[in-house]
């Protein structure tokens, strides 16, 4: 009777231990350490549609992901280097004339949210080629983190950066 008992209770810690493992373990999105949900999965979607764009150098397609209230304080307390939609297309613009070839990697850390905006915290690889003048072109090469500010919008029933490109 004893030893059916204690079987029974192995059973019990067995299955409840097998259920908190298989049943408290989230999954993640391949390639990302982020959340297996239907949001996270097309917020990693708009996110791909980004990192493709800046690889085609496609100014209007960047243009068309940012929010016409688009401000980046680029991390400093000052406003000289803050960057608006207009001042966006611009810098844009120059970018796309000044380089030739991009190879744009991210690893997508987490996706949160904080009222009506969506954080999207990734590290990223960067390798530009510079034109310098008509004969000298250089790669450069950029690796860090950054946190791209969404906004969804249920009208247009799609993202739209706010911040972060």
């Amino acid at each position: 009777m004893m030893g059916c008992m204690r079987r029974g209770l192995a059973f019990a810690v067995f299955c409840a231990v097998i259920g908190s493992v298989s049943g408290g373990c989230k999954k993640s999105i391949p390639n990302t350490t982020v959340e297996d949900t239907p949001v996270n999965r097309s917020i990693i979607t708009f996110m791909e549609n980004y990192r493709r764009a800046v690889e085609e150098r496609d100014v209007g397609a960047l243009l068309a992901m940012a929010h016409e209230q688009y401000l980046d304080d680029n991390g400093t307390p000052t406003g000289d280097d803050d960057i608006d939609y207009r001042a966006l297309r611009i810098k844009l613009a120059t970018w796309r004339e000044r380089v030739t070839d991009v190879r744009y990697e991210i690893k997508y850390r987490t996706v949160g949210g904080e009222m009506d905006r969506i954080m999207v915290d990734y590290r990223y690889s960067a390798s530009f080629r510079i034109a310098y003048d008509e004969e000298d072109e250089r790669w450069s090469r950029r690796i860090g983190e950054n946190r791209m500010v969404l906004v969804y919008d249920d009208i247009q029933d799609r993202y739209y950066v706010l911040s972060g490109m």
